[in-house]
């Protein structure tokens, strides 16, 4: 059991008291959390397909055939992209994909590799 006290991440009361295994809770506005699952805020959060978290520089798979505007085929389903870059926008991944070059892909589309 841990007596140290966190401050809430909701309402900034400094009272957050441990509750169990590593769930903190705050008796003011009744929040719990769990401090090691606390992002930065302002971070960029990203998550593909299965819910993964995903980083700049990461390598994802794309899970099906995305169709390019342009292009004589789709990107395929299976197809490694690399060294991803994270974006805000509806097409949250700035990429380049072999045979295709520099692409805008949304994370729902891929899985990290």
């Amino acid at each position: 059991m841990s007596d140290e006290m966190k401050p809430c991440p909701q309402c900034g009361s400094p009272y957050g008291y441990f509750l169990n295994e590593e769930l903190y809770a705050c008796p003011e506005c009744g929040h719990e959390w769990n401090p090691n699952e606390l992002i930065e805020e302002g971070k960029l959060v990203v998550k593909d397909a299965n819910g993964n978290l995903l980083q700049d520089g990461d390598s994802v798979i794309v899970i099906k055939n995305l169709p390019v505007k342009g292009a004589s085929g789709p990107v395929k389903a299976g197809t490694k992209v690399k060294n991803i870059r994270l974006v805000e926008g509806d097409h949250n991944i700035d990429c380049k994909i072999e045979g295709f070059g520099a692409m805008a892909l949304k994370s729902e589309f891929v899985r990290k590799a």
